[in-house]
């Protein structure tokens, strides 16, 4: 039986959840996850797991946060005044935005912290300082 190595494309389903049991993420009626195995496309934690596996396996993954996200670098939170935000922007805590870099690039954000003057924008991944676990299963190698 084939087995999953390094350099192979594969095809995957996956369910991701949180140490709550709360899933973030999943395959499930959607076309199967591809991707090269070690080639950096998908979090570091579930590729090491992938190669070995045959097509049909499954299994469960427990991946820290270093192999995945990473922890949250404050230097990614910046505070911005009130007023350059427009009227119509919901500043509610949670809401995904997106600014524009000064580079030009579009960057997602996330309201943090909001107070009379100030508004606390978050460009870190929200899964960052989280362990993750996934439900995986090999459904095609190419």
């Amino acid at each position: 039986m084939t087995q999953v190595k390094t350099g192979d494309t594969v095809r995957i389903h996956y369910t991701g959840t949180l140490a709550d049991g709360s899933t973030f993420d999943s395959s499930e009626g959607r076309d199967p996850l591809e991707f090269t195995v070690g080639s950096g496309q998908i979090i570091p934690g579930l590729d090491k797991a992938v190669p070995g596996m045959a097509v049909g396996e499954k299994k469960v993954v427990e991946v820290p946060c270093d192999e995945a996200y990473g922890q949250p670098d404050p230097s990614a939170r910046q505070a911005v005044p009130r007023t350059e935000i427009p009227a119509e922007i919901p500043l509610d805590i949670g809401t995904q935005l997106q600014v524009q870099t000064p580079q030009g690039q579009v960057m997602p954000v996330t309201v943090a912290e909001v107070s009379e003057t100030e508004v606390t924008l978050d460009a870190n991944h929200p899964l960052a300082g989280r362990d993750l676990k996934f439900a995986i299963e090999v459904v095609e190698i190419g």
